[in-house]
């Protein structure tokens, strides 16, 4: 079923409160891949009503980004979304998600959002923030799901949820990646084929850096280099970031003692990708 306006939304959502039925939200931008779909089945097996949104979120995007040309395929994202599990699909309009004059955000300070995607996209988070924390007002989910790969949105939505005392459990689900390894992204589809084929020195170089660490290696200076290094050896890679931070806090650390991230960003031609592993804490 799909879902065009907030109080239809309500009223679905109350009648399914008033006979007990638990809420999973999963937050999308559509242009669905089985990383999205790979939440919502998660989200089905723990949930009794399921409601997907597929909403491009013009407050994320900064001027010269990809708004207007932001993959949409409204009807196969239904397709998909409804044999994955989805039983409500939220599709909003920009006017019904941001009324005239619209003027109220929310936003989380700090160093969790100046770093890694932060320093090239300064309003991102803050667009994030503001339609994600929409959501939960208008959906009150039990739980809502969201993706590894996008690591730093998660961090900063674990931050907010706890800051701002909200009732949702917030589960955060692996990346789901090709038979080749790259991280299943809407924006991939911009790839022409040499890039696409160059682009899965992210995950390669990423391995590295576990399989090092893995191997005793601790200090942050050189896992960088070996990631940094190894992507440069594609011609088309043009790397904005490499770094290493404790996780979720995404507090500086070296050497590496707790749980880290290896967070990657890079563009090949046009298009821009992340990347990320977990370092788990020695036991």
């Amino acid at each position: 079923m799909v879902v065009n306006t907030i109080a239809e939304l309500k009223r679905l959502l109350k009648k399914a409160r008033s006979e007990n039925q638990s809420i999973g939200l999963v937050p999308t931008m559509g242009f669905l891949h089985d990383g999205h779909l790979s939440l919502i089945e998660q989200a089905t097996r723990e949930n009794d009503i399921v409601v997907v949104s597929i909403f491009v979120n013009p407050t994320q995007f900064g001027p010269n980004e990809d708004f207007e040309t932001y993959p949409r395929d409204m009807e196969t994202d239904t397709k998909l979304a409804t044999e994955a599990g989805a039983d409500i699909i939220f599709n909003p309009s920009v006017s019904e998600m941001y009324p005239d004059e619209s003027s109220t955000w929310v936003t989380t300070d700090g160093h969790i959002t100046s770093i890694l995607c932060g320093v090239s996209r300064p309003i991102h988070f803050k667009g994030v923030t503001t339609v994600v924390n929409m959501l939960f007002n208008i959906v009150a989910p039990d739980r809502a799901y969201f993706g590894q790969k996008d690591a730093q949105q998660a961090a900063v939505l674990t931050k907010m949820v706890r800051d701002l005392h909200i009732d949702v459990q917030l589960i955060i689900c692996p990346i789901v990646r090709e038979a080749d390894g790259l991280a299943l992204s809407s924006r991939n589809t911009y790839l022409n084929n040499e890039e696409r084929k160059q682009a899965t020195i992210l995950s390669q170089s990423l391995q590295l850096a576990l399989d090092e660490y893995n191997n005793g290696e601790t200090a942050t200076d050189k896992l960088v280099k070996i990631v940094k290094d190894n992507i440069m050896s594609m011609p088309l890679a043009n790397i904005e970031y490499v770094n290493i931070y404790a996780y979720p806090s995404l507090t500086e650390i070296n050497p590496i003692e707790d749980t880290s991230i290896v967070a990657v960003a890079a563009r090949f031609g046009k298009t821009r990708l992340i990347d990320n592993v977990i370092l788990k804490k020695r036991k």
